[in-house]
């Protein structure tokens, strides 16, 4: 349902973001963007999101080119879960569900927070599914813990049925146990909705065992695209090879090899 056709970035003075890349992704899968800073991944995810236009290459949605003609149109079926979140903090959980959908509520009705049954029903559920209880509901973002805005911002991003959902190093600030509560319940909420997910992540291991798929990209080059079971000790070292550090901070993958946890950054 999306497919990237030999795309590719090139900046101003030369530097290629991303080097003739092809991607074809289909409806419903989990995707994971590995690799280590400056490899390309937020640029690709800007691609798909038609933020950014490839200078070589194009990007279809169902078919359909992304340009900037049409960029707008297909934008709002695509949701974005920011590492910042952007949630607004004055404002209930219930109402920061409902503004992913405001680009479809007349002004007026945003304005007075008047919104209709459907649209509250709706954020009901989608709380719901990512495992908030009703009791929150009413609470202003502010007031929740960073793993419970971050499943805010998730139920959010499914708020105006979106085909695609990118989400940008969603569990970065948070601790590892939070993390995989979290990537739970977005894998959870991409199943039950049949939406597909590009997920960029820092952690290899979350990557392994939440991903349908992984696509890791090493200075704007595909360098794999596979199942987690495919990530042998030789991927992760060509893939992070000249990005080690001093630090004996690390993170273990499938195969038990420590990665130091600064190349994942």
């Amino acid at each position: 349902m999306l497919e990237l056709k030999s795309v590719s970035q090139v900046f101003p003075d030369g530097t290629r973001a991303i080097d003739n890349v092809d991607l074809d992704i289909k409806k419903g899968e989990f995707c994971v963007l590995l690799g280590p800073s400056g490899a390309g991944k937020s640029t690709l995810m800007g691609m798909i999101n038609g933020l950014v236009i490839p200078s070589e290459g194009d990007v279809l949605l169902e078919g359909e080119k992304i340009t900037s003609r049409n960029m707008k149109h297909l934008q709002h079926r695509v949701s974005m879960i920011h590492q910042q979140l952007h949630l607004v903090p004055r404002v209930s959980v219930l109402h920061n569900v409902i503004s992913g959908k405001l680009h479809t509520i007349p002004t007026w009705r945003t304005l007075l927070r008047h919104f209709t049954d459907s649209d509250q029903r709706r954020a009901c559920m989608l709380l719901d599914d990512v495992n908030l209880e009703e009791s929150q509901l009413h609470r202003r973002a502010s007031a929740l813990s960073g793993g419970q805005q971050q499943r805010v911002a998730i139920a959010r991003a499914f708020m105006p049925f979106p085909e695609i959902v990118l989400a940008d190093e969603p569990v970065a600030s948070l601790d590892p146990t939070t993390s995989r509560s979290v990537l739970s319940s977005l894998k959870r909420a991409s199943r039950q909705h049949n939406t597909t997910v590009v997920c960029s992540l820092h952690q290899v291991e979350f990557a392994i065992e939440f991903a349908d798929r992984i696509i890791a990209l090493r200075k704007g080059k595909l360098v794999y695209d596979g199942s987690p079971k495919g990530m042998t000790d030789s991927i992760m070292q060509d893939l992070y090879a000249h990005n080690r550090s001093p630090t004996n901070e690390s993170i273990g993958v499938a195969t038990h090899t420590l990665i130091p946890q600064a190349v994942m950054a």
